[in-house]
C-alpha cells in the first residue's frame, strides 16, 4: 500500500529518508529550509548517493509546511529548530497519522508533544549514517547501518511494527523497540565521543578514535555520559562504553560529525542536546559531568565567533 509521507527538515539525513521511502513507491514531500535545495529537488530530483547505492528520485519540495494530510511525519529538522516547526505541523496531520521524530541527543520529544498529542509520537534513532550534502539536491552517506524506533506514550506496538516495516521496505535496517529512552542514550554516548571533540578539532571520526591527544578526551566523554546513564536507571545495552564508541566509529571513519559541519557553516549546533544534555541530566541526581560540560562550553564559545 502507498503510503503519503512527509519529511520535514529534508537536510543531509532527511533527503537520505526522503530518497528511499520515495524510490520505495511511496508519495513523499520534502519541506527543505534552503531555496537552492528546494528548487534542485523539484527541477532535476532529490539524488542520494553512497552505502545506499545512486538513484535520483523524483520528489516534491516545499519551503513552508503545506496543508497535505499524511499518514507518517518524518520529523528530521535539527533539535534546535523542532520548537520552531512543531506548532505548524497539524497542517499535516489527520486522524491517523503517526509523528516520527528523528532528532539527535534527547529532549526533542518532550518540546514535539506539547503541539502533537503524545500518543501519536515515535522517537527514531539512525546509527552510523555520516551523511553530508554535497550540494543542492545532492546528498551522501558514507554507511548505513539501522534506524532503531519507538513510541513515548500510548502508540500501540502494532503501528509501531508497521511503521518499521515501512521503513524495512525502503531498505532500511529498521528495529521496533520499547525503551526510547534507552535507545536515545546509546546513541548519546557515541554522539558525545565525537560530536564536539571533532568539531573543535576538525576531525574525522575515525581521525579522532585514535589520535594521541584527542582521543583519551573523546573516550573520557563516553564514559562519563554512560556512568550518568547508570545513575539514572536507563536502561542501555553497553557493557564497555569505550569498545561501543570505538566500534562505532570504525565503521565510518571518514564521517564528519553534523556539529562539525553546522560550526563550518556558521548555524547553530545541536551542543545542548548532545555534550550538553549529559551535565544536565547529571544535575538532576546531584552530580556533574565535567568533561562534557567543558566540551560543551567550548563549542559554544566556538559557535558564538562562528555565528557573529
Amino acid at each position: 500500500m502507498v503510503k503519503k509521507i512527509a519529511v520535514v527538515g529534508c537536510g543531509a539525513m532527511g533527503s537520505i529518508y526522503a530518497a528511499l521511502l520515495a524510490d520505495a513507491g511511496n508519495e513523499v514531500i520534502a519541506v527543505v529550509s534552503s531555496p537552492a535545495h528546494a528548487n534542485s529537488i523539484n527541477r532535476t530530483g532529490l539524488r542520494v548517493e553512497g552505502a545506499s547505492g545512486d538513484r535520483t528520485v523524483r520528489v516534491r519540495a516545499f519551503s513552508q509546511i503545506p496543508d497535505w494530510e499524511v499518514d507518517l511525519v518524518v520529523l528530521a529538522v535539527k533539535a534546535s529548530a523542532v520548537a520552531t516547526v512543531a506548532p505548524n505541523l497539524n497542517r499535516l496531520c489527520g486522524a491517523d497519522t503517526i509523528v516520527l521524530a528523528m532528532q539527535n541527543g534527547v529532549g526533542s520529544s518532550d518540546i514535539l508533544s506539547e503541539y502533537v498529542s503524545p500518543d501519536i509520537i515515535m522517537v527514531g534513532i539512525a546509527k552510523a549514517f555520516g551523511a553530508a550534502l554535497r550540494g543542492p539536491g545532492h546528498s551522501f552517506h558514507s554507511s548505513m547501518n539501522e534506524i532503531r524506533l519507538g513510541p513515548i506514550a500510548g502508540l500501540p506496538q502494532a503501528r509501531v511494527e508497521q511503521v518499521a516495516k515501512l521503513w524495512r521496505d525502503a531498505g532500511f535496517n529498521a528495529l521496533a523497540s520499547n525503551d526510547v529512552v534507552g535507545m536515545q542514550w546509546e546513541k548519546l554516548i557515541c554522539n558525545v565521543a565525537y560530536s564536539a571533540p571533532c568539531a573543535l578539532t576538525g576531525m574525522t571520526v575515525g581521525e579522532m578514535m585514535d589520535d594521541p591527544d584527542m582521543g583519551p578526551i573523546s573516550r573520557a566523554a563516553a564514559v562519563e555520559a554512560w556512568e550518568i546513564a547508570k545513575a539514572l536507571d536507563i536502561g542501555i545495552k553497553v557493557e564497555d562504553p569505550v569498545s561501543f564508541v570505538r566500534d562505532f566509529a570504525a565503521g565510518m571513519p571518514e564521517a564528519r560529525p553534523s556539529l562539525l559541519q553546522d560550526l563550518e557553516a556558521g548555524r547553530a549546533s545541536e551542543i545542548d542536546v548532545i555534550n550538553g544534555a549529559v551535565p544536565q541530566a547529571a544535575a538532576r541526581i546531584g552530580r556533574v559531568a565535567p568533561v562534557n560540560a567543558t566540551l560543551t562550553a567550548l563549542v559554544r564559545q566556538r559557535e558564538r565567533s562562528k555565528i557573529q
